[in-house]
């Protein structure tokens, strides 16, 4: 009897210790993308739990797993926010501490998991991104406006708002207002039907880089302020833009591969399917050039895509990126929103969950960013990043006709599904 109890008693010290080592923490990786978001993932060998929290100038990190002896006590970052990372092994626990360099405004941190993936070989993953507060905000607290478009904007200068000194807005007319205006000038007329542009260029109203005549002038299009949400696809106004384009190549992959082009290929396809369906789409760009013009400021570049979805009315604006980070090892589908209707966070959710659950890449979800193009329209709007150049395994799928296909109809079957 007394062997059967020291027997059951040894078996359950194996159990409870096969447990406690069930979660160990692999490695410990950071990247920045080009509007400085530090992103900081934890490779665990199992499901982990996780919180965050602000210890004066530090931001903590607390994984409920151990730390591998392989993972270092501490990692050097190149970031505005922080130059290196402290791991700290607590026994049951490790906590990632990140000494800031700045103090961070609430909300500009958030923490996720990315589920372990057998089909990649991906590990489970406590994911934690902290935004500078520069990218939404200036020094004194106050907000700004956001000359940038996505993590992965442009390669020119981000200007700020004291850049913009007037915009000049022009309203764009309904079908009964357009009867009523028949005799507009034979110069509205033509800026009116001339397809897919967005840019007036009656007054100087942006300050540029470069030397302009005064008389080159930023308009801001502002639509009837209407849109549809349901009802199907037949029929809806929606304007695809694929980012980037002419004299901004956006991000650049190993080989030399240009995110401009893919993302126009991308939107090419977005757009015959939703047409097949009976929607009328519009692109802010359908060739290889600057939407505004070459050697345009961010603001003015990033205004005239707002302005193409306005001039048309649209019921819906989806903005097309590829993302990229120094960390070369960040991979995956992610869809951003920012929340001025009802209805732009259903969007992203509509479209975010059939990319996720159709490749076998990395879901990094669903969020909420200040991004000029989907922050200044009226209509619902999201703006998706379509996996990350950066990344060798999919910059290879990115180049190929089959993931520009099957990502097309995806996004596609989004769309539709947030109208039915």
């Amino acid at each position: 009897m007394r062997k059967i109890f020291l027997l059951a008693l040894l078996t359950c010290c194996m159990l409870l210790g096969a447990v406690a080592q069930a979660a160990q923490i692999t490695d410990v990786k950071w990247g920045v993308n080009k509007a400085d978001v530090l992103r900081i993932v934890v490779d665990v060998t199992d499901t982990a739990g996780y919180a965050v929290d602000m210890e004066g100038d530090t931001l903590n990190l607390t994984v409920n797993a151990d730390k591998g002896a392989q993972v270092p006590h501490s990692k050097a970052v190149k970031s505005s926010l922080a130059d290196s990372l402290k791991i700290v092994d607590k026994g049951s626990y490790t906590v990632v501490r990140v000494p800031l360099k700045q103090r961070l405004l609430e909300k500009s941190y958030k923490a996720f998991v990315l589920k372990k993936d057998p089909a990649t070989g991906r590990p489970f993953r406590v994911v934690l991104d902290v935004t500078p507060r520069q990218a939404s905000y200036s020094g004194s607290g106050a907000a700004t406006t956001v000359v940038s478009n996505r993590p992965v904007v442009s390669n020119r200068p981000t200007k700020n708002n004291s850049s913009i000194k007037k915009n000049t807005v022009i309203k764009t007319s309904t079908a009964a207002d357009k009867k009523a205006d028949k005799k507009k000038s034979s110069s509205k007329k033509k800026n009116d039907n001339k397809k897919n542009t967005a840019v007036s260029k009656t007054e100087t109203t942006v300050t540029k880089p470069v030397n302009k005549s005064d008389a080159d002038k930023l308009a801001v299009i502002k639509g009837n302020g209407r849109f549809r949400t349901s009802g199907g696809l037949d029929g809806k106004i929606i304007t695809l833009d694929a980012g980037h384009g002419g004299s901004d190549p956006g991000a650049i992959g190993s080989d030399g591969t240009k995110e401009k082009n893919i993302t126009l290929a991308i939107t090419k396809i977005v757009k015959e399917i939703l047409e097949d369906k009976g929607a009328k789409v519009y692109m802010t760009r359908t060739t290889d050039v600057d939407v505004f013009g070459p050697n345009a400021s961010d603001a003015e570049e990033l205004q005239a895509r707002v302005n193409v979805g306005e001039k048309y009315n649209s019921d819906m604006f989806v903005s097309l990126h590829i993302n990229s980070s120094v960390n070369k090892n960040i991979g995956g589908f992610s869809t951003y929103y920012y929340p001025k209707t009802d209805n732009d966070l259903r969007l992203a959710k509509n479209i975010q969950n059939k990319l996720a659950a159709n490749f076998g890449v990395d879901d990094l979800g669903v969020r909420q960013a200040n991004f000029y193009v989907i922050k200044r329209i009226s209509m619902p709007a999201v703006l998706v990043e379509m996996c990350f150049i950066s990344n060798e395994k999919e910059l290879t799928l990115m180049k190929g006709q089959w993931f520009q296909k099957k990502t097309a109809r995806l996004i596609a079957e989004g769309i539709e599904k947030y109208f039915a």
